[in-house]
């Protein structure tokens, strides 16, 4: 539960530090990253899985890559969902974040989480 809530806040952090980024990119301000977090967490668990088995191949085919794709149709439903508070400008931008997000979301988890958690 922890480690969700700790997730929570980082991909928010994260979000909030895209949108200041990219100008195609808009969130109302952090209680929207943070809503928007926990959406897209939720599709996360739920949609994701479902996405990668139904394009299976596809994605052994491009060695993975085709994740950053799906990433980005979970970031374009999260804007759908929550409508003028969360919004994305094109599925390219969509793809772009996306990438950013997981890059950022693993350095850290490395850099940061993984070692605090040896620690204790």
């Amino acid at each position: 539960m922890m480690n969700w809530i700790i997730s929570i806040f980082i991909n928010a952090l994260l979000l909030i530090v895209i949108a200041g980024y990219f100008d195609s990119f808009h969130l109302e301000g952090v209680g929207a990253a943070l809503f928007a977090s926990v959406i897209l967490s939720i599709l996360n668990i739920f949609l994701k899985p479902i996405l990668i088995f139904l394009t299976l191949p596809i994605t052994v085919l491009s060695l993975g890559l085709f994740l950053f794709v799906i990433n980005a149709i979970t970031l374009m439903i999260t804007s759908s969902i929550m409508g003028d508070s969360f919004q994305i400008d094109g599925f390219g931008t969509a793809i772009l974040a996306s990438i950013v997000l997981s890059f950022f979301h693993l350095l850290i988890q490395k850099a940061i989480i993984e070692p605090l958690q040896r620690n204790h």
